[in-house]
C-alpha cells in the first residue's frame, strides 16, 4: 500500500448497505486518503437490522474489524420506511456468502455519536459521506444546530433532474425514502455536494471489469464481483442497457480524484408535499429562480477513470 498521507481527510460515512454502498465502503477502507472516523448505519435499502450487519460485514471482508460501526434511526422522520430488496435483495447484499459479523455493533446511537464527533473536532475538519436516506443526518441536525458550521461538507449520493427518479419517476430512492430528511440538509447551509442520477447514469459497470475482480484472486475480490453480478442485472434489465450503474462509490471517488467529475452548483429543494413527485429534488439548472446555489451538483464523470480507480483500490484488500 501507499505511504501513508500525512493529513488524510477525516470523514464519516452514512450508508444503508447495498452492494454499491458496500463498494463505496470498500474504497473507502482501501484509500490511504481517508481517515474514517466511524460508519453510521440508516434503514433504507433494507431495514436497519440487516444495513447494520452488512456494514460490519463489509469491513470483516476488508480486515478492518477496528472500524467503529453506529447503528442510527430505522425509520424515515415522517413517512413509513420503503425499503428496497427487489434490487438487493433478501440481506441487501445477496450475492456472495458473507459470514454473520463478529465484530460488535457500537453500544451508542449514531445520531449521538455523529454530533459529539462533530463537537469534538476542530470546525470544518470533518466530511460526511452519504450513501443513502439522510435520516440520521437530518436527526443530528435538528437535535444540535451547531453542528451545521462545523461540518466541513457533505457529499452525498442521491437525487435525479433531467435523469429522473429510479423509485417513481420524479423520486430517486435515497432521496424518496426521506425527503423531509433531505429537506432539512439542503436548507442546513452546510456545503454540499450532491451525486444524481444524471451522473450515475453516465458510468455503466461492463462484465469485463466486474470479471477483473474476480481475476484479483482476492477474498474482496471475489465477494464485490459475486455482489455485483448479483446487483447489475436489476438496472440492465430496467434500463436495457449492457451494464448497470454504481452509485455510491461516485461519492468517495470524487474526495479522491475531483478532476474525474463535473458540475455546477445550483438552488436545489426537496418536494415533500406533492404525493405525485415527493422526493423529487428540483434541480434550478438555468438560474430561473432568484434563490442563491445551495449544492454542487455533479453531472459528468470520467467512467474510465472511475472504474479503474475503483479497480485500483480494492486490489489493495486482503
Amino acid at each position: 500500500m501507499a505511504a501513508q498521507p500525512s493529513n488524510p481527510r477525516p470523514i464519516i460515512i452514512d450508508t444503508d448497505p447495498g452492494q454499491d454502498d458496500a463498494i463505496a465502503i470498500l474504497l473507502a477502507l482501501a484509500s490511504e486518503e481517508f481517515h474514517l472516523l466511524g460508519i453510521t448505519v440508516v434503514a433504507g435499502n433494507v431495514p436497519l437490522a440487516l444495513t447494520e450487519q452488512n456494514a460490519r460485514k463489509v469491513c470483516e471482508l476488508a480486515g478492518r474489524r477496528e472500524v467503529k460501526v453506529f447503528a442510527g434511526c430505522a425509520r424515515p422522520l415522517v413517512r413509513p420506511l420503503v425499503t428496497a430488496e427487489n434490487v438487493h435483495g433478501k440481506t441487501g447484499l445477496d450475492g456472495p456468502d458473507l459470514p454473520a459479523p463478529a465484530m460488535p455493533l457500537q453500544e451508542r446511537h449514531a445520531v449521538d455519536w455523529i454530533v459529539d464527533t462533530l463537537r469534538e473536532a476542530p470546525a470544518g475538519t470533518i466530511t460526511l459521506c452519504t450513501l443513502g436516506p439522510l435520516t440520521n443526518i437530518a436527526t443530528a441536525l435538528i437535535k444540535a444546530p451547531d453542528i451545521a458550521p462545523r461540518i466541513a461538507e457533505i457529499v452525498m449520493m442521491g437525487g435525479g433532474f433531467f435523469e429522473g427518479g429510479n423509485t417513481t419517476p420524479a423520486a430517486e430512492f435515497n432521496v424518496y425514502v426521506d425527503p423531509h430528511a433531505a429537506q432539512v440538509v439542503f436548507t442546513s447551509g452546510v456545503k454540499l455536494t450532491m451525486h444524481p442520477l444524471d451522473v450515475t447514469h453516465k458510468a455503466l459497470m461492463s462484465k469485463a471489469w466486474i470479471d477483473s475482480l474476480r481475476a484479483l484472486g482476492t477474498r474482496t475480490g471475489a465477494a464485490a464481483a459475486a455482489m455485483l453480478d448479483f446487483y447489475e442485472r436489476f438496472d440492465m434489465e430496467k434500463y436495457g442497457e449492457a451494464g448497470g450503474p454504481l452509485h455510491d462509490p461516485c461519492v468517495l471517488a470524487y474526495l479522491l480524484k475531483p478532476e474525474l467529475f463535473g458540475g455546477k452548483d445550483c438552488s436545489v429543494q426537496v418536494e415533500t408535499g406533492s404525493e405525485l413527485t415527493m422526493g423529487m429534488t428540483v434541480v434550478d439548472w438555468w438560474n430561473v429562480t432568484p434563490a442563491p446555489p445551495n449544492c454542487r451538483v455533479i453531472n459528468q464523470i470520467d467512467a474510465a477513470g472511475f472504474y479503474d480507480l475503483i479497480g485500483e483500490r480494492l486490489a489493495r484488500l486482503p
